[in-house]
This record gives structure tokens, sequence and C-alpha cells, in this order.
């Protein structure tokens, strides 16, 4: 697995977007107006990146880890094995698929598989 991307909730959009574009150098890679809200995606140098989430339906701050693998099914199938506890099984995206885990701390940690 790798590490796509961290998800974070956010009060301002425009606030936030000027700080992680102007400050530390993030470009705007996509813009998605959604039901209850508007999501930013962010790439920075490397791999990872940023999704900026703003919407009244969650508490600001860390919600997500996501997490690029090559066979989703075989992954969960691991954790599964492992003990950890499926939150959300397989469905499909946008972008492919996609399931949820949490970890310990309440983090959830996404599962994507692009097939697109």
């Amino acid at each position: 697995m790798k590490i796509r991307y961290a998800t974070m909730i956010v009060n301002d959009m425009e606030e936030s977007v000027k700080f992680y574009t102007e400050t530390l150098d993030f470009t705007v890679d996509e813009v998605f107006d959604v039901p209850g809200g508007k999501i930013t995606l962010l790439d920075g140098d490397g791999f990872a990146g940023i999704e900026l989430i703003e919407s009244d339906a969650f508490e600001t701050g860390l919600y997500s880890i996501g997490m690029d693998v090559e066979d989703i099914n075989e992954e969960v199938e691991k954790l599964e094995e492992k003990g950890c506890e499926i939150a959300l099984k397989p469905v499909e995206t946008q972008v492919g698929y996609m399931a949820r885990v949490v970890d310990p701390n309440g983090i959830n940690i996404v599962l994507v598989q692009h097939t697109r």
C-alpha cells in the first residue's frame, strides 16, 4: 500500500487553499462541488496529495488517510485475517473501488484501487 492522500475537513475552503498553495507550494488539481459542500484536490511534490473538504456534515480536522492498493479485495481479505474491522466493504467509485477501515484512534483509512 502507498499513501496517496490525506483528507482534511476545513472551515474555510478559500483560506485553506490559499495556505496550501501560497505557503506550502501545493497546486490545485481538481475542484468539485458536492451536495452540502466542496472538495479541492491538491498536488505536492512526490506521490501523496491533500484532499480538502468543506462541509457542515463533518467536524474540522484530519478525516482520513487514502492508500492506493493493487487489488482491493485481496487487501481487504488480508486485513480481515489480521482481525481488522472493515467499516466499508469494497464499493465502486468514480475512480475504481474503495473500502474503509478505522485505526485504533478513530482515523479512517481509505483503500482505493484505481481502475479508471
